[in-house]
């Protein structure tokens, strides 16, 4: 394993609504679709954020792992992510430092974590 992610996948019950918020709420991502499978997927870095359809197996909802996002402006990010329509959940904690941390909820209930530093502080 080289360490890096390649792809995060989120689960709900709408794929489609759940490809155009998360757009919404990571506008740096790029639309993007596999070939010749035509799976579309958002491209933000090198990690592919792969919405997909909730299950038995695997519903949508706050039940284990988190993925946190480095973000610039932690606060101008938390306030966007609002925005869109997530709620916070849990959160903010001051981290190591001048880093802050916290998690929202999207509109499935699935939690996306953010941590990075306050607006005007390096991180």
């Amino acid at each position: 394993m080289t360490g890096s992610i390649s792809a995060v996948l989120v689960h709900v019950s709408d794929v489609v609504a759940g490809l155009a918020w998360y757009r919404s709420a990571f506008p740096r991502a790029v639309p993007a679709t596999s070939q010749p499978s035509g799976f579309a997927f958002l491209q933000i870095g090198e990690t592919q954020l792969e919405i997909v359809p909730a299950d038995t197996k695997v519903p949508s909802g706050a039940a284990g792992s988190i993925v946190y996002w480095r973000v610039e402006d932690f606060e101008r990010t938390l306030a966007h992510l609002q925005a869109v329509g997530a709620v916070l959940y849990r959160g903010p904690l001051a981290i190591d430092g001048d880093l802050w941390m916290c998690q929202v909820r999207d509109p499935w209930g699935n939690c996306i974590g953010i941590r990075g530093p306050r607006a005007g502080k390096p991180g």
